[in-house]
This record gives C-alpha cells, sequence and structure tokens, in this order.
C-alpha cells in the first residue's frame, strides 16, 4: 500500500477530534449517568469517577515518551484501540455481579488511553498540517471535539434512555450502548488506519538521547516550578473551580434522583437532552463569546467577570433543589444558565493558563498547568458525593456556593499584564 504523506485535512481532522472528544466524555460524564442508574451511591461514584482525572493530571509527565518513542500515527491507531477495547469491556461485564469494580477497571483503560490519544493527536496535527492548514482548521477541531461532547453527553445518554424504556431493563441498556460505540470505535481505528497520512515529519526521535532526555524533562519541571509567585499561581489553578469541581460530579445525579430524596426524577434521556444536548450548546457559546470578549479587552479586564460569570449562577442549583420544579422548560433553562455561565468564565482560566505558560518552555509548561487544571476537579470531586450524601441536595448546592469564595480572595492577589489578550495591530491586520 503507498503511504501517502498528505492527504485532504478534511478526510481525517473532523473524525480525529470526534475520536478524541468521545472517550473524554464517556469516562468523565456518561460513567456519572451510568452507576447512577445503576443504583451507585453517590460518595463512591463521586470518590472512584474523580479518581479517572488522574490520567490528565500526570499527563505532562509521559507525554515527552510518547514525542519519542514510535510515532504519533501508530499512537493515535494504538489508542483508539485501547479505547476500542475498554468499551467492550464495559459492555461486556456491566450484566456480571461485581459490574462496579469489572467497568471501573476498564474505564481505567480508556482514560489512559484517551490521555495518551490526547498527546498524539495534537502532535499529529502540527506535523501533518501546514503553518496555513494549522491556522485554518483549527476551528474545525473545536467544532469536532464539541459535537463530540454533544454526541456521547447528549445522543449516547438519550439513546440508553429509549433503550431503557423500551427494553425495562437498566443493565442491558447500557451494555447495548457501549457495544455500539466499541463498534463506532473499531471503525474509526479502520478509518484512520487507512485515511490518516505518513508526514515525513512523523518519526520516531533518533536524535534524543536518553541522558539528554532526562537533563531536558528535569530542566522544563524544574522551570516551570521556579516561576515568580509559583504558589500564588498553582493556588488560582487549584482553587478557580472548586465550586464547580463539587456541581458537575452530582449535577447529573441530582436530576436523575427521585422527588423523595432531593432530586428532580427525570428520566436518563430527559438527562441526556438537559444537561447533554441543551447545557453543552450553551457552554460553547458561552466559551466562544468569552473569547470574542477577552480578545478585545484583554484578560486583566475580564477576569472579575468571567469568575463571577462562573460562579453566580450555580445559584441555580439552590433554586432547582428547594423547589423540585416539574416544568422541564425552566429546568432546561436553569441548566443552560449555569452552563452558559461556566463557558464564558473558563475562557479567563485557559487564558490565564497560557498567560503563565509564557517563556523558553511554553508548551510543556502549559502541559503542565493543565495537569494542575485536572487536579483541581480531581480532589474536589472526589469528596462531593459524600458530602452531598450528608447534607442533601440542598444544602450541598449551597455548600458549593460558599465553595466559589477561596476563588474569588485568590484572584486579588494574582498580576495579569493589562495587555495580554488583547489584538494587537498585528492580530487586526
Amino acid at each position: 500500500m503507498i503511504k501517502k504523506e498528505s492527504r485532504n485535512p478534511w478526510a481525517w481532522i473532523p473524525s480525529l477530534y470526534l475520536a478524541e472528544g468521545l472517550p473524554y466524555v464517556v469516562v468523565m460524564f456518561v460513567s456519572v449517568i451510568m452507576y447512577k442508574r445503576l443504583g451507585i451511591s453517590n460518595t463512591e461514584i463521586a470518590l472512584y469517577t474523580s479518581w479517572l482525572y488522574l490520567p490528565w493530571v500526570i499527563k505532562p509527565l509521559w507525554s515527552p515518551f510518547v514525542d519519542l518513542l514510535k510515532t504519533k500515527r501508530i499512537w493515535i491507531l494504538i489508542s483508539q484501540l485501547f479505547i476500542g477495547t475498554g468499551l467492550a469491556g464495559v459492555a461486556f461485564t456491566i450484566p456480571v455481579a461485581e459490574f462496579f469494580q469489572y467497568t471501573l477497571a476498564f474505564f481505567w483503560l480508556m482514560a489512559f488511553s484517551s490521555a495518551t490519544y490526547d498527546i498524539a493527536a495534537d502532535g499529529f496535527y502540527m506535523l501533518g498540517l501546514s503553518k496555513h492548514h494549522q491556522a485554518f482548521f483549527v476551528g474545525v477541531r473545536s467544532t469536532f471535539y464539541r459535537i463530540a461532547f454533544l454526541a456521547g453527553q447528549g445522543l449516547l445518554v438519550i439513546l440508553a434512555g429509549q433503550i431503557e424504556e423500551s427494553s425495562g431493563d437498566i443493565a442491558y441498556a447500557w451494555a447495548i450502548t457501549f457495544f455500539i460505540l466499541s463498534g463506532l470505535f473499531i471503525l474509526l481505528f479502520i478509518y484512520h488506519f487507512i485515511v490518516l497520512p505518513h508526514p515525513k515529519a512523523d518519526s520516531k526521535r533518533s536524535d534524543v538521547t536518553t541522558g539528554k532526555f532526562i537533563k531536558n524533562f528535569i530542566e522544563t519541571f524544574s522551570a516551570f516550578f521556579k516561576k515568580k509567585s509559583i504558589l500564588l499561581i498553582l493556588g488560582f489553578i487549584l482553587l478557580y473551580r472548586f465550586g464547580e469541581a463539587q456541581l458537575v460530579k452530582l449535577a447529573s445525579p441530582f436530576l436523575l434522583d427521585p422527588i423523595e430524596t432531593g432530586g428532580l426524577a427525570l428520566t436518563t434521556s430527559q438527562v441526556g437532552f438537559v444537561y447533554g444536548t441543551v447545557g453543552v450548546i450553551a457552554l460553547s457559546v458561552g466559551g466562544i463569546l468569552g473569547g470574542f470578549a477577552a480578545a478585545k479587552n484583554g484578560l486583566k479586564f475580564w477576569i472579575w467577570w468571567m469568575l463571577i460569570a462562573m460562579n453566580i449562577p450555580n445559584l441555580v442549583y439552590v433554586y432547582l433543589a428547594v423547589t423540585q420544579t416539574t416544568n422541564f422548560l425552566l429546568i432546561n433553562a436553569a441548566v443552560a444558565v449555569e452552563q452558559f455561565g461556566y463557558g464564558f468564565g473558563f475562557t479567563a482560566f485557559i487564558l490565564y493558563l497560557i498567560y503563565i505558560s509564557e517563556g523558553e518552555f511554553k508548551t510543556a509548561h502549559y502541559a503542565i498547568a493543565t495537569g494542575f487544571m485536572a487536579l483541581g476537579m480531581m480532589l474536589p470531586g472526589m469528596i462531593s458525593g459524600w458530602i452531598q450524601e450528608q447534607i442533601g441536595y440542598q444544602q450541598f448546592f449551597i455548600w458549593v456556593c460558599i465553595s466559589t469564595i477561596p476563588a474569588f480572595i485568590i484572584t486579588k492577589f494574582i498580576s495579569i499584564d493589562p495587555k495580554f489578550g488583547k489584538k494587537t495591530p498585528v492580530d487586526k491586520s
């Protein structure tokens, strides 16, 4: 078979980033809904699914190995095979007695494979495209990554819900859903095996010795922790989403739980529509508008407004928990408001990570910063289920709002260049 060095990017960019987003959504969000429907407690759901953030926390530690060993193309294909295997493993083990332990093991396999895929796909994007095409397709890759969120949190959950209702068997419904998803990834593996180009630049690194690699690795990490005000920087990264990290783990269980336990008693399909469709669209719109706003006035101008936008809308969950409304339109509107605010406010967070990564090791330092970003979601998420089961949903969502206060306090002390993020005359031209 002739190995083509380049192909039309439209043939592989959309599918590459659809395949990047889907396993992340399944591991982080769909697993929560599945375990809730299968009767696992909120404490266990939040604790064990938050642990699944770990591969993204430590991703900067093994990303250099992906760069050095084999090619990005091979890593992409291997990762997709492992993801497909993990999905099939979940499907096969859902019906067994000790499904929780077995499915978690396969979710771990998927999580590590997905984090590895992220590294390989983003690297392959730069190696397989010209500078012009890299700039042109950045919007396309982001769009299809978001479509993966819609497909995973929305369509996939709605499908599982429909099978639940038609069959009356929750375990069967989720097993079938994961079998379908596994089949999709096998097809993606075959498709990418045929379609992905073989760029010359995507080759095994033979110019780097083990000694040089270790030296550069240590130098890069030590440079990050020598940054001015590093403790303040790390504090901001860990605390900016302290409230949201707890909310996100219990939002779906709250929507699913029966009225008598403080929930809203929505069906699985309704949750797929509310949180996975309306919520994701609102999140995406908020993110886009946040980007436009930051480009106009810069990060320093918007940091407080975006912090407010991310945290104040959490109050809608207090309202929902107090009223336990059955008005489906109102529930959709409330979730949309919270997710829009989260998307808008998250823009400032990402821009700050970019800002503190400026310098000689920009790419590596940004990767380290995103590792701490994942840690900031993992640690609060682990305890959120236990807190909720101790105090109930009403008091839990009030606690989430109180948990946003540290972010406001630490933001007061961070320093940001007023010009950072603004369009310059060069950008405008």
